[in-house]
């Protein structure tokens, strides 16, 4: 594959994943319930988010709809923690690799309600915001897509190491696996051939005391 072709690819994954990492979702939420969301996020990786419950009505939201909200890192270390709020938002700089996990918790209250929420979650390249850095440095649309583009390149770049090193954490975690296998494998094996020469001598003996061989 030619360096343009490969430049190519890159870009358009590049695009591909910074679509994917920025896009919205809305979800419902019963009284008393608990929803997590779970995000694999690489270290020193940026990360915001942004969450609010969605208005039934005109005015101000009623006491029913409140929610908690706690961010919490592959190992339990909190990120962000939200106490009977409806909106929020949260940014950090991952310093662990793994599934981080955003839950919600709406309070418990009777009769029982459903509320919906909207929440966005950003990691990576998506997680900046272009239009501060574009407004900070006063740069032109093609410095500043050429620094989005680079940025975008550079991510890519550092995602395909860490996707290496789990496929080789990965592999190794097979190689003991099958090794292990192979073991216990072996020592059935050798069960299975005592057992079955323990047999043999017991009949035998057993015939010979009987002196029927």
């Amino acid at each position: 594959m030619s360096t343009l072709n490969l430049g190519l690819v890159l870009i358009i994954l590049g695009f591909t994943l910074e679509t994917k990492m920025g896009e919205s979702m809305r979800f419902e939420l019963d009284s008393g319930q608990t929803k997590c969301i779970s995000e694999d996020i690489r270290t020193n990786a940026m990360s915001v988010g942004k969450y609010a419950i969605v208005n039934p009505h005109q005015g101000s939201l009623p006491h029913s709809h409140k929610l908690s909200v706690k961010v919490s890192s592959p190992y339990g270390h909190s990120y962000h923690i939200g106490e009977d709020v409806d909106s929020g938002n949260f940014a950090f700089t991952a310093t662990e690799n793994g599934a981080y996990t955003s839950c919600f918790w709406a309070i418990n209250h009777q009769p029982p309600v459903k509320i919906t929420i909207d929440f966005v979650w950003r990691t990576g390249v998506a997680g900046k915001d272009w239009s501060q850095v574009a407004k900070k440095g006063q740069v032109d649309t093609m410095e500043f897509e050429l620094k989005k583009l680079y940025d975008t390149v550079t991510y890519i770049h550092e995602e395909m190491y860490y996707l290496r090193e789990r496929e080789e954490e990965m592999q190794h975690f097979n190689k003991q696996t099958n090794s292990t296998m192979a073991a216990l494998s072996f020592f059935s094996i050798a069960l299975c051939l005592s057992v079955a020469g323990l047999q043999v001598w017991h009949l035998k003996t057993f015939f010979q005391r009987k002196k029927l061989l």
